[in-house]
């Protein structure tokens, strides 16, 4: 197998809106993120995915970009970005940024100017089409509610937003908007930085023929009519070949509606197109039939089956990104593990192991490392999500489903419990800020905090380390095979990694109560890490949320 740094890497996403507000006004900044550099380097991670800092009217947290080679005012300017990127640098970390090139804000002065007029030169930018019988183009739907379609009145025509209405999708058929993108592209390496996390990159080529997508009893066309597109593979090596592949750098494609056999192209080991994918499949595992919105704990049988489908997959053919955790998905303690107290931190270092021993690149999530669990919501007004709040007010009003049993399902499963503020203390408002925060602080920051588990070796935080601090100490954690063992246990998701002669075990179990396990593998090895103070394999048994790792 090929090496390289990034598969070697553990990468730390950066929400920068809610990690560290440095000037008082409730809102996270560039220079929050430089004065908390020395944390991160003492975690022990190599690279930091950074969610955009670019000028934008903020309509979507920052992923509707009015200008991509400017800093958004309220994260700071430029030289504050130039001072991050030495500073980290200095301390051997890489940054990431995030490259959201489907879409544009409708602010941004190309789509000014393809609005304007149909005759403008920037009219083919973007995506403009005729109405169908007085209604939208196609039944597309948004994945923020309502149609994907927006009419506009200057012209009569309609626009494309697979997103919010501000955020109208460009047109990657036109020549002209690929190297207006490619050469943005190319000034941000010079500048230094070290490769990109490509937001919804699989949607950026569309079936020209527009075709209405299946509803499956819901209120709109599916987005698998969007998702990788005909021509989606040609644009990506063009990309690679113009851009990616004049730099050593990292590059990982957030891949809606991808299947094993599409990730195999867009990540596949000859290095045409991107290092590794975002897929989506395991973290839908707890959503409702026929919505994302539920209440449902992740079920254990079926993502054993799904992220063994992608280790063996991708084995030796393309590369895994291995991840709970974004600014998109809720807090993995509180879907897959227990917020109990005395569970909470079992269940944290538990999935960590579990996670962090497969093969792939690792990524963690601001609080991640601390066992941050999803916040408490006590009405419609404490959302902050767009996506939240529209697909509220749209299933109410359209009679799919009561408010009164919406609100949990959506407190369940809303991005904004990813959103809240980074717990730096048990200070006022976790130390995040000294003003008031754009969003509320978690109200249990008093018990989970950066500063307590810092000081305490047996906390997340320190598990956290070890994890990590392993990797770059046993290649087998890095580039061994794969194995499932009994996949139909409900409680325990082991597995074997295997590298040459050596063989790690990894045992976990994801439940409340004690379950019976052969130690005979373990008894006979080294254990390099174990979530609980003691351990004693001869009891032949897993503790509640008991993880253990154990090199043969």
């Amino acid at each position: 197998m090929n090496k390289a740094w990034w598969k070697e890497s553990v990468v730390y996403q950066i929400y920068p809106r809610s990690f560290c507000d440095s000037n008082g006004d409730g809102i996270g900044d560039l220079k929050g993120i430089t004065s908390k550099l020395p944390y991160l380097k003492e975690l022990g991670i190599n690279v930091i995915w950074l969610s955009p800092v670019y000028q934008s009217p903020n309509d979507d947290n920052g992923y509707d970009i009015s200008d991509y080679e400017d800093i958004m005012t309220e994260f700071g300017t430029m030289a504050n970005f130039d001072e991050m990127l030495d500073t980290a640098h200095g301390l051997g970390i890489k940054i990431v940024m995030d490259l959201v090139v489907n879409h544009t804000s409708d602010e941004h002065k190309w789509f000014v100017e393809s609005r304007s007029s149909k005759d403008n030169p920037k009219r083919d930018y973007y995506i403009w089409k005729d109405g169908k019988e007085g209604k939208e183009p196609n039944n597309w739907g948004s994945c923020f509610s309502g149609s994907a379609w927006q009419l506009d009145k200057t012209t009569g025509q309609y626009y494309l937003h697979l997103f919010s209405k501000k955020q109208p999708d460009l047109n990657w058929e036109n020549d002209e908007v690929r190297e207006e993108v490619f050469g943005m592209m190319n000034r941000w390496f010079e500048k230094g930085i070290d490769g990109f996390r490509m937001d919804v990159i699989s949607l950026i080529s569309k079936d020209q023929s527009f075709p209405d997508g299946p509803t499956y009893g819901g209120l709109y066309g599916s987005f698998e009519s969007c998702a990788n597109g005909p021509r989606v593979h040609e644009f990506l090596q063009e990309m690679n070949k113009k851009v990616l592949s004049k730099y050593d750098i990292m590059t990982v494609g957030e891949c809606a509606g991808v299947t094993l056999e599409e990730a195999e192209k867009y990540a596949n080991s000859d290095g045409s197109e991107l290092n590794m994918v975002f897929q989506f499949e395991h973290v839908g595992l707890d959503d409702g039939d026929k919505m994302k919105w539920s209440t449902k704990k992740m079920p254990l049988v079926p993502l054993k089956e799904n992220l063994s489908k992608w280790q063996k997959g991708l084995n030796e053919v393309a590369w895994n990104s291995l991840y709970f955790c974004n600014h998109d998905q809720p807090r993995i303690v509180s879907r897959l593990g227990s917020e109990k107290d005395e569970y909470r931190e079992l269940s944290a270092k538990c999935i960590a192991t579990c996670l962090h021993m497969m093969q792939g690149t690792p990524y963690v999530y601001q609080g991640e490392e601390l066992g941050m669990t999803n916040t408490v919501f006590n009405s419609v007004e404490d959302f902050r999500d767009l996506e939240s709040i529209n697909a509220f007010n749209e299933l109410t009003e359209k009679g799919v489903i009561s408010a009164e049993e919406l609100f949990p399902k959506i407190c369940h499963k809303s991005r904004d419990n990813a959103r809240t503020p980074m717990q730096w203390d048990d200070s006022d408002n976790a130390g995040f800020t000294t003003g008031t925060p754009w969003i509320a602080v978690n109200p249990n920051y008093t018990k989970i905090n950066a500063k307590e588990q810092m000081e305490r070796e047996d906390s997340v935080f320190n598990y956290y380390k070890k994890l990590i601090a392993l990797r770059k100490d046993y290649e087998i954690i890095v580039y061994g095979d794969y194995n499932l063992l009994f996949p139909e246990d409900e409680d325990l998701f082991v597995y074997e990694r295997n590298l040459g002669e050596q063989k790690l075990l990894v045992a976990c179990n994801f439940s409340e109560k004690e379950r019976e396990f052969d130690f005979d593998k373990i008894n006979a090895g080294k254990i390099l890490v174990n979530n609980y103070k003691e351990f004693d394999a001869i009891v032949n048994k897993l503790r509640p949320f008991e993880a253990v790792v154990v090199l043969c």
